[in-house]
């Protein structure tokens, strides 16, 4: 059979098992974002399910992807939390997959070389390196026992370690010496292991023995609770819809989020290539990049109005796609289905809430610093020269306003942080003499 039938849409039952499959090697990364950023995992695993069919509509089931939640948008998500809430972060995101939308839209007027003259690696690359290292204090807070913002301690510190150690190890080893379809999931491997730490530290007493020489700031008095506790999973019910989230107007996170979808847009781009040199199809000329991008923008969106994190193209899927050979998109379309009827599971949700908080940030200590080094591998592959002046100026202005928390007051709204860093780069870009187009 060749490479073109072997991509043609067939819904076929027999594929419901591959679809779950799918599923199951993207779930790790995919409930992660939620558990990270404070948003629900249920509504995360619907919204992945609907936006991987709206993805399949407007590309007409052309391309084996899965979309799910984006790691780009972990830094903007918790601070828009805590800044206007879970409805007015929404309304940034919401922004932001309008935002994919207007260019593939560009695209559909001036060609695909478009997202390459306005968007070079010069800017994208220091994004993404900012997306991750303003997120390391978060990661070390939580590996360490505390809260995402060091405000208050959860596990003793010692016991923290030892379970945030044992997470970060496994991922670790699993990326490097496993084999088969384990090498495409070691987040939930990671995981797997420091959850079971964490039982097992329950169960010998050794974290309320840690306590005794624990000294939490002024709570002298503080008793270590259980790590794990059940009592969610109990309350919950076996079936509940979702607690989706709806937007609210907020024009300042519409200015915070939409300039992080800068370097995701590139990603796409580089995404879909990666999927059509699996498949032998070339994505880019039908259906189109215009296309694969409007379709990630709406199920963005659409996630967004709902109340999930954004969606993007799931690497570890498509590398379950070369590993199985499994070409056909109707596999995707499983996958999508599964994800929507998980998503009922009130149980579930009550579960992924018992992860202990340095599972979590042991989880991040690995993943928010190889976000930043996606963003220089990304310079190194462009063979960006550093050292020349205009490369210089750009690189350092973002690096230093977006790790630097760099804020503008604007009257009737504030600029920072990334998206900040995110419209200097290109606006830079743009106005300095001596650009190069390619």
């Amino acid at each position: 059979m060749n490479e073109r039938a072997a991509t043609d849409y067939n819904l076929r039952p027999r594929d419901a098992l591959i679809g779950a499959q799918m599923l199951f090697v993207a779930f790790g990364a995919l409930v992660l974002v939620p558990l990270l950023t404070g948003l629900n995992a249920n509504v995360a695993l619907f919204t992945a399910g609907a936006g991987t069919l709206v993805f399949q509509a407007v590309t007409r089931g052309q391309v084996p992807v899965f979309l799910a939640s984006s790691f780009a948008f972990i830094a903007p998500i918790i601070y828009g939390v805590q800044q206007w809430g879970v409805p007015g972060t929404m309304c940034g995101l919401a922004a932001a997959g309008v935002f994919y939308v207007l260019l593939s839209l560009a695209i559909r007027v001036f060609g695909s070389d478009i997202l390459h003259r306005i968007l070079p690696p010069v800017v994208t690359g220091p994004v993404i390196m900012v997306i991750g290292l303003v997120l390391a204090p978060v990661a070390v807070h939580m590996a360490s026992g505390r809260t995402g913002d060091g405000a208050a301690w959860l596990v003793p510190e010692t016991s923290a370690f030892i379970i945030a150690g044992i997470a970060l190890l496994t991922t670790i080893l699993v990326s490097l010496l496993s084999r088969g379809i384990f090498k495409l999931i070691p987040i939930l491997c990671g995981i797997a292991a420091g959850y079971a730490s964490a039982l097992i530290l329950d169960v010998t007493g050794f974290s309320a023995a840690t306590q005794v020489a624990f000294d939490p700031g002024s709570l002298q008095n503080w008793t270590a609770p259980a790590l794990v506790s059940m009592q969610k999973v109990a309350a919950a019910p076996w079936f509940a819809v979702p607690d989706f989230t709806f937007p609210t107007w907020n024009l300042e996170a519409i200015l915070f989020i939409v300039p992080v979808a800068i370097a995701p847009a590139i990603e796409h781009f580089g995404d879909v290539l990666a999927i059509g040199g699996i498949t032998g199809k070339d994505y880019v000329e039908e259906p189109g990049i215009k296309n694969t991008l409007l379709g990630d923008g709406l199920a963005t969106s659409l996630a967004a109005f709902l109340g999930g994190p954004p969606n993007t193209t799931y690497s570890e899927v498509s590398g379950a796609v070369a590993l199985t050979r499994a070409f056909n998109p109707a596999i995707m379309t499983w996958a999508a289905i599964a994800a929507i009827l998980l998503a009922f599971v009130g149980k579930l949700g009550g579960f992924l809430n018992t992860i202990p908080v340095p599972v979590m940030g042991g989880i991040m200590v690995l993943l928010f610093g190889a976000i930043a080094v996606i963003g220089i591998s990304t310079l190194v592959k462009a063979g960006t020269d550093l050292m020349e002046p205009r490369n210089l100026a750009i690189v350092a202005i973002i690096l230093v306003f977006g790790i630097g928390g760099m804020n503008f007051d604007l009257a009737v709204v504030k600029l920072g942080g990334i998206g900040l860093a995110g419209v200097i780069g290109v606006i830079l870009n743009l106005v300095l003499p001596g650009r190069q187009d390619s």
